[in-house]
Order: structure tokens, then sequence, then C-alpha cells
């Protein structure tokens, strides 16, 4: 392969540019840097008094949709334009500067010009007499690989004048690019058609699969994923443990007397389906109906939501983005400890009722509850159980400012009890199917 070179016409001086050249080209194209072929500003910095309905339209981002220029929501200035920020036809808007990195290099061409029009600060054009090929090129990988070079990450931040026009760009002869835009432009509706078509298939799979996922959970909460066994007894032995259990943590502290308090459910002679607190009985409803050898009690009687243990000393803080896996652990000085294994609950926020398995030793984050479990119950089938109601749980979130978990809801949650046994069979027949579904 011949090498690639690059005279500097200010000083005469000529180096080896072989490292920035991605590809080789075909005979008769050549390299060459964006500059060289077009002119490109920053848009135009404006003031709030500047704005006026009588005054010129800036293009901003908003205006930038599917590579098109489109003006429904446009802010206008009175201001005087310089020349080289008067917006022409046939020139290419491009945005350089967004809250979004996903946004920052999205462009289109200015198709039609009906009155004077400039662009923001956060925006730039590019005027060029190949604007047709360089707008495929302001679409391609080179264009967006040299602008995530450039900005030294990943993540593109913003697109400056004097980076843009050192990009490299490959240009065929003239009339090859007229046929290259014309070949793009027939062969694209045809993939807008396909990705639109895949985009909703996809909708569709995600759907299926979240709607099936949902049906495996309730026909396990109802007692119709796995059959009854009747060797494996009833579960009112298990309601006799819970109640030991939290006796016993009440008395050394670690659950409050309020966690205590409890009611029985249970169906009458006329087949209706009563709850008795204390001396007083009231008839309910049940969401669903419950195999015979179940018991039947509301969520707050299996499990709790506590504050864990206040303590200092460095720990990494657990809060919903790294648990998530998108930031890196901080390490605090106090907090609430939890340890690995622990189920925590985010009680705030959009994502209320979300519950996270502990990965490790350290501080849940403030937004968080401890989850505690009775261990006479299979802890699997209680987390099968709230995931059945995270979206319930999630539309039901209380407070304007910082939504939160509506715990009266959350507790009052009517849940069937199958046998321990009987538990673990449901779970795995729910895990089975889930890996069925990937």
């Amino acid at each position: 392969m011949s090498s690639y070179y690059e005279k500097m016409l200010a000083t005469g001086e000529v180096k080896c540019i072989d490292e920035e050249i991605p590809f080789e080209i075909p005979q008769g194209w050549e390299w060459c840097r964006i500059r060289n072929i077009s002119q490109s500003y920053i848009g135009l910095t404006y003031c709030p008094s500047e704005v006026s309905p009588q005054g010129t339209i800036v293009l901003r981002s908003s205006n930038i949709q599917d590579g098109k220029i489109v003006l429904d929501d446009i802010v206008r200035v009175t201001k005087n334009i310089s020349e080289k920020l008067q917006v022409e036809k046939n020139d290419i808007i491009i945005c350089a500067r967004n809250g979004s990195a996903k946004l920052v290099g999205k462009s289109a061409i200015v198709t039609e010009i009906t009155e004077p029009m400039t662009f923001g600060a956060f925006m730039a054009i590019c005027k060029t007499s190949l604007y047709q090929y360089v707008s495929i090129f302001l679409q391609s990988d080179l264009f967006f690989s040299q602008l995530r070079d450039v900005s030294g990450t990943t993540t593109i931040n913003q697109l400056t004048q004097s980076n843009f026009n050192g990009f490299l760009i490959a240009i065929p002869p003239l009339e090859e690019q007229h046929r290259i835009f014309e070949k793009i432009n027939d062969v694209l509706p045809i993939v807008e058609i396909y990705g639109n078509k895949q985009e909703q298939l996809n909708k569709l799979n995600d759907n299926l699969r979240e709607n099936v996922k949902k049906s495996i959970l309730q026909e396990a909460i109802q007692g119709k994923l796995v059959q009854q066994i009747a060797e494996e007894g009833t579960a009112q032995d298990l309601l006799e443990q819970i109640k030991a259990e939290k006796l016993n943590l009440v008395k050394k502290g670690k659950l409050k007397k309020s966690a205590l308090a409890t009611s029985i459910i249970y169906k009458g002679d006329d087949n209706k389906y009563y709850e008795q607190i204390g001396s007083e009985v009231t008839e309910i409803e049940l969401p669903f109906d419950f195999p015979s050898s179940w018991s039947i009690v509301r969520l707050y009687a299996v499990c709790q939501l506590t504050d864990g243990l206040k303590t200092t000393g460095k720990q990494c803080l657990l809060d919903a983005k790294y648990l998530r896996g998108k930031s890196s652990g901080t390490i605090i000085e106090q907090g609430k400890l939890v340890y690995k294994g622990d189920n925590i609950m985010l009680v705030d926020g959009e994502n209320s009722g979300e519950v996270f398995i502990v990965p490790q030793d350290g501080y849940m984050g403030s937004t968080f509850k401890q989850l505690w479990i009775s261990s006479s119950m299979y802890e699997p089938y209680i987390l099968a159980f709230i995931q059945f109601y995270k979206e319930t749980l999630r539309n039901s979130k209380k407070g304007a400012a910082i939504p939160h978990l509506n715990k009266e809801l959350f507790y009052g949650l009517i849940i069937g009890i199958p046998p321990f046994q009987e538990q673990k069979r449901i779970v795995q027949k729910i895990e089975l199917s889930a890996q069925l579904l990937k």
C-alpha cells in the first residue's frame, strides 16, 4: 500500500498521515480535509431580551428531525445577523452541542428558504457546493468515529469548528457523487420501511415476552403453575412459625412491634371471603381464588420494610446507579449497613418498588429500605410475588416532588401462601419458563 502524505500550504511542511487513513479508496477518489471543500461556522449567541415574534428564525437542535429541517418549534430574534451566519438553501445545519450526547452530530440540508434564518450557538453550519455528498458523509460511521476521537471519550460531547475542519473525507469524482446520492435516495426509503417493521417486531417481541412473563407469574401466585401435592400438607404451620419468628425479632429490637399486627382471612360457609382484625370482621374481595391447601394473608404478615443498622466505617455506597452497574462505587464513612445477599427495596423515585439483591456488604442508599422476608418462607417465592405487582406499585406512588412507595398498598397486598415445598416447585417452574423466554 502506498503511503499518504499531507502538505501544509502555510508552511510547506509535509507529513505522513497513514495512521489517520481508515481505509483504502477506489482509484480516482481523493482524501481531503473538510476545510478544503467547505466553510463552517458556529452559530449565533443571543440573550432573552432579543427574542421577538417579529425577528429572524433561529434554527436549533429541535428543528432537525429525521434528517430534515422542521419549523414546528421556532425561536426568533431581533439582532443583526452577519453574512456568514445567514442560512441559505443547500447549507447543512449540524447539532454541535447538546445535553444528550446522542444528538450531537445530527444534521440536515436546508432545502427551502421562505424567510431569513440563522442558527443558534449550539449549532454549526457547513457551506459547500458538494452539499449532497457531504450530507451523506455526515451520516456515516467515518464522520461519527472522528467525532468520538476528538471528544477523547466514547461519549460525544461537542463538535467544534476547529476539529470539524480537520475531519477527513473521501471524495469521489463529481458525477460519481451524484450517482451515490441518487442511489442512496432510492435505497433509504426501503431501508426505512424495513427499519420500521423491525422496530415494530422488536417492540412486539418485547411486549409479548413481558406479557408471557407476567402471565406465568400470575399463574404462579394463583396456584395454577404446579399441582398441589397432598403429602406436602398445608401452609397453616408456616404461619405459626412466622408469628413466632417475628415475636422473637421484636424482642431483640430487630423489628418494630407494629410487625406483630395481623389479621385472619378465611372463606365463610357462604363461599365469600372475610377478614378478621381483632373482633371486627369485614367481607373482602380477593384478586384470585387460591387452592384450599394455601393460607391467605396480607403481605405485611410475611415481610417488612426496615431501616437497616446505622453504623460508621468506610463502606461502598449501594445506590441505584451502582446497583444497576451505571456508576463505580463511592466509599462513604457512615450509613445503614446491609450485607451481601440481603434484599433492599427502592422506596423513593420513579421506580419505587424495585427490589435489588445486595451484591456486597455496604451502605444502602437513602432511597432504599431493607426488605425483611420471614425465614419460614422460600424467599424467591415472595420476590416473584412482588415482581408480579411491580407495575401496580410503580403506578401507585405517593407524593409530588419526590414520589415514593405507597407502603399501605404494599403491605395490604393479598398473598396466597403455599406449603414450603410447593413454593420451591413454583419458583423452579418460573425459572425454567424464564430460560425458555430468552
